[in-house]
């Protein structure tokens, strides 16, 4: 099994489990309620001042959220934009999100691949956006190639916000990272299912165990080269060094005029 396709069966399996939870972890006791009212909270707290802060305004626009899950932000976000591209390389997540949000018309539901967005044409969409995604991606490669992606899609000036993981130092202790490091290498191996199986043994939850949790931290600056390298250019960066890194970037106009 290759590392794409052990992805997305872990995902599928928190989706079936909790999907709730495994997009939000910070909480246990979420509803259906509580769950889309948090989506909607964060789009007011952490979207809706910076697309003010860079002039943006979402009406007649068309929107791609990178890893959608069950649906937490893509309601506040169909409830804004003209049409809404909502992917998640879980089917389980997009199947419990069309569960609950069954009315709403403009949203377009994408099983992702795991590896791109081939399935998104150049230039085709006004705003992107991915929460709580890139973090958990494998590697550094994987994390870059999806910044590509999203600045490929983008139509010319359309603006991309986007979280990462900047920490550089870690916060737990040796112990911890010691076992984690353990249990990842054992899924780095194309063994999930004995990885799972170890960090129960360890006491923690099996399925938070492989890379497709952890993921990887990213540099400010290897971020900043990917955008600028894909003619992008960034206008705000909050959280440097921290895991909640927010990076909102505006693709290049050819026009130098509107620049």
């Amino acid at each position: 099994m290759n590392k794409v396709e052990s992805m997305r069966r872990e995902w599928d399996a928190r989706a079936r489990k909790d999907a709730f939870y495994y997009i939000a972890s910070w909480r246990k006791d979420w509803d259906v309620s509580t769950f889309l009212n948090s989506g909607e909270e964060d789009y007011e707290r952490l979207v809706n001042p910076m697309l003010d802060r860079v002039g943006f305004s979402p009406a007649g626009k068309t929107l791609l959220e990178l890893g959608c899950g069950a649906g937490r932000m893509t309601h506040s976000f169909a409830a804004r934009f003209a049409q809404v591209i909502a992917l998640d390389v879980s089917a389980q997540m997009i199947d419990r999100a069309q569960q609950i949000l069954p009315k709403v018309q403009n949203i377009a539901w994408m099983h992702a691949n795991g590896k791109d967005l081939g399935a998104i044409g150049s230039e085709s969409v006004d705003f992107a956006f991915s929460y709580l995604v890139l973090q958990h991606l494998p590697n550094d490669n994987a994390v870059c190639g999806y910044i590509r992606e999203l600045l490929r899609v983008l139509k010319e000036s359309g603006i991309c916000l986007f979280q990462f993981n900047g920490m550089k130092t870690p916060t737990m202790n040796w112990k911890g990272r010691l076992a984690w490091r353990f249990i990842d290498a054992i899924w780095l191996l194309h063994l999930p299912a004995l990885s799972r199986f170890v960090a129960q043994l360890l006491g923690f939850d099996p399925d938070m165990a492989g890379k497709s949790w952890h993921g990887t931290a990213m540099t400010l600056q290897s971020v900043t080269e990917v955008i600028q390298a894909c003619g992008g250019m960034i206008l705000k960066i909050e959280g440097e060094d921290t895991p909640m890194v927010w990076c909102c970037a505006r693709k290049a106009s050819r026009d130098p005029a509107k620049q």
